[in-house]
């Protein structure tokens, strides 16, 4: 096995669980403190040595180049693979056959928060000589991945060997041959050749208990990974490049204000997250929200 220096973003879900916050944004690029979420995937990843990234893309593809406009994230170079038709994971990762090469890949889901540590995952994976490694956890709300000793056997209770065991983190590594168990040019989930890999003992469990793990797919998890963070994040909550009347009353324990924003005279907020360069009209009220542009009068809960 060569060493593994790229992964693949999955960018292209349609965030329906998120709307309206995707309504102008693809859910990676919505802003977690203060910077598109695919950020931390990124710089996580490039910690553990990845210096090329392939990213699909499906809603608001043209976003995603607005984001990375030169097609680079510090030193490492990104290449788009936009889907006109979703064709889910197994046929997103079928379409970039070419950008894979001979190479193993690293998939990481677009819409997580985690500090797994990758290169223990990478070490598993290459010390095994599987085709493909899972990372789990042995607890989680979705523990649908059985595993015995260190493969994983069924999925789903799709082999009718067991209905699961250990949680699945949205993080794996595949070798080029995953390749030729996924047709082309059609829509299709990744599940069938883990499956046919479970099979032929191929498929491998990586055990990543411990590690911060977040999914971001609906709008209560993302007001919960902002306000309720498993571990101090690196940026300050209020952005010193906002403009906030002295008068406004803002919770600073629990409100997130992005940079370039206006905060006029006699505002309050609480639990509530303000976008980059978005405006809070004077004497708005708000609890439990989340500003995308605009914001006038008295809110709570709401997506404005």
């Amino acid at each position: 096995m060569s060493d593994l220096h790229k992964a693949f973003i999955l960018g292209a879900g349609l965030g329906t669980r998120l709307r309206p916050l995707t309504e102008k944004l693809p859910k990676p690029l919505i802003p977690y403190y203060h910077e598109p979420l695919v950020h931390q995937a990124l710089v996580h990843c490039m910690a553990a040595g990845i210096d090329s990234f392939a990213i699909n893309t499906h809603h608001l593809a043209e976003e995603w180049q607005r984001a990375f406009p030169d097609k680079n994230f510090g030193s490492a170079s990104l290449e788009f693979f936009n889907e006109p038709v979703l064709l889910e994971t197994g046929g997103g990762i079928k379409n970039i056959a070419k950008w894979i090469g001979a190479d193993p890949v690293l998939i990481y889901n677009g819409d997580i928060l985690t500090d797994l540590d990758l290169k223990r995952l990478i070490a598993s994976h290459k010390a095994s000589g599987n085709i493909a490694t899972l990372a789990l956890f042995s607890d989680g709300p979705n523990c649908n991945v059985a595993v015995e000793g260190d493969k994983v056997i069924d999925l789903r209770h799709a082999r009718g060997l067991h209905a699961g065991t250990h949680q699945f983190t949205g993080i794996y590594i595949i070798e080029p041959e995953i390749l030729d168990l996924i047709p082309a040019n059609e829509k299709t989930s990744i599940v069938p050749a883990f499956l046919a890999l479970a099979e032929q003992g191929k498929l491998g469990a990586h055990i990543a208990d411990g590690a911060r793990w977040q999914d971001l797919g609906t709008r209560e998890e993302y007001l919960a990974a902002h306000l309720n963070p498993q571990v101090p994040e690196r940026q300050p909550a209020i952005h010193p490049s906002a403009k906030i009347d002295p008068s406004a009353e803002i919770e600073s324990d629990s409100c997130f204000i992005g940079p370039n924003c206006v905060i006029e005279k006699g505002v309050k907020l609480r639990n509530t997250i303000v976008w980059p360069s978005a405006k809070v009209a004077e004497h708005t009220d708000l609890d439990g929200c989340i500003v995308r542009d605009y914001a006038a009068g008295v809110h709570q809960n709401e997506d404005l």
